[in-house]
């Protein structure tokens, strides 16, 4: 199993400190530094300046947003970060959610899946270097009747093949991600809970594939702190966790939440999202169960943490994402070199 970063959004707070993170990930041998956008901070810009100075670690995308690309400037762009990097870009993609697909994209959040399908196949035809022309629900390549011709990518890509990448939570798109990407990238993973919320998804869509999960990277972020009081750690995270499964979406649609109530917490997740949406962030943080964080991080001594690592490898995790905590640059810092013990001690480095 292999070990990730997750630099998050930039403009959370931590952007001054966060290039020093990649870097000592880099140190470490780390294999991968992801990056995340919402509707603050593109994914793209920040992976670019990370590549600039670091020398061994890949970058990836978690995730480029689909509606805020068309697909053709998605293969540009990762053909772009693949030659910049010296090939070391992976390509993360996911639908976001319907209140910023619609509300900051203007784009309808409509059949996801099929737009997904669709959008995997136009990127992957793009990044091949071949004539580019489609026809399909979403998008028609080159539009009829008018001056547009089939054109081809005139960047060349360091690699013949990138990874490609689906965000995925919900049991269809983990199949459809199975059976159409080269990786899964999942969020509040519970090794105790992965087979059933995860892998036998993903699985099912590899055999519709005729594939079996050998080479398929399962890559859960997971937030990482160190220390003696695992308590007081988990409380960290109370706020993070309730914006996720409290506040991430509708009352309807909030894909973490449904995710909490596929590992056992239907009551838990039902009394957080009323909580937050009315307003009450503190009282949904209080209500995220400790059991809930616990096994969704990776909390408390090198030992525990190795413990854990254990858990996550046996369940099928290959590409182990650490989002590393701390209110300093030493504590994160820390927590990495940390990440890094625990897989030696865990035998798995």
């Amino acid at each position: 199993m292999q070990l990730g970063i997750n630099l998050g959004y930039w403009g959370a707070g931590m952007d001054a400190d966060n290039l020093a993170v990649a870097k000592e990930a880099d140190k470490l041998g780390y294999a991968v530094c992801w990056a995340a956008e919402a509707y603050g901070s593109d994914a793209a810009t920040v992976l670019s300046w990370v590549a600039a100075q670091t020398e061994r670690i890949d970058i990836g995308s978690a995730i480029f947003q689909i509606p805020a690309r068309q697909p053709a400037m998605t293969a540009m762009t990762a053909a772009t970060l693949d030659s910049l990097s010296g090939g070391r870009f992976r390509l993360g993609l996911g639908v976001s959610g319907p209140q910023v697909s619609e509300g900051w994209y203007g784009v309808k959040f409509d059949k996801p899946l099929a737009r997904t399908r669709e959008y995997v196949e136009i990127v992957r035809k793009a990044m091949t270097r071949e004539r580019l022309s489609h026809e399909g629900e979403h998008w028609t390549l080159p539009l009829p009747g008018g001056p547009g011709k089939p054109l081809k990518l005139t960047v060349h890509p360091q690699r013949e093949h990138i990874p490609l990448y689906v965000a995925a939570i919900g049991p269809k798109n983990l199949e459809q991600t199975g059976e159409i990407a080269d990786g899964a990238l999942l969020i509040f993973p519970a090794a105790e809970h992965l087979e059933e919320t995860a892998i036998r998804h993903l699985r099912a869509g590899r055999e519709k594939a005729g594939k079996t999960m050998d080479g398929f990277d399962v890559v859960p972020t997971v937030p990482l702190a160190v220390g003696d009081d695992v308590s007081g750690l988990a409380d960290m995270f109370r706020p993070y966790t309730a914006l996720y499964v409290g506040g991430m979406g509708s009352r309807k649609q909030n894909f973490y939440n449904q995710l909490a109530q596929r590992m056992g917490y239907e009551k838990a997740a039902a009394e957080i999202q009323d909580k937050y949406l009315s307003g009450d962030k503190e009282g949904a943080a209080a209500a995220v169960p400790r059991e809930l964080i616990d096994s969704t991080t990776l909390l408390g001594s090198v030992d525990r943490i190795a413990d854990r690592m254990q858990a996550y490898a046996a369940a099928g995790v290959t590409t182990l994402t650490l989002a590393p905590a701390g209110f300093t640059l030493d504590e994160r810092i820390a927590a990495l070199r940390a990440g890094t013990q625990a897989l030696e001690r865990a035998g798995l480095a």
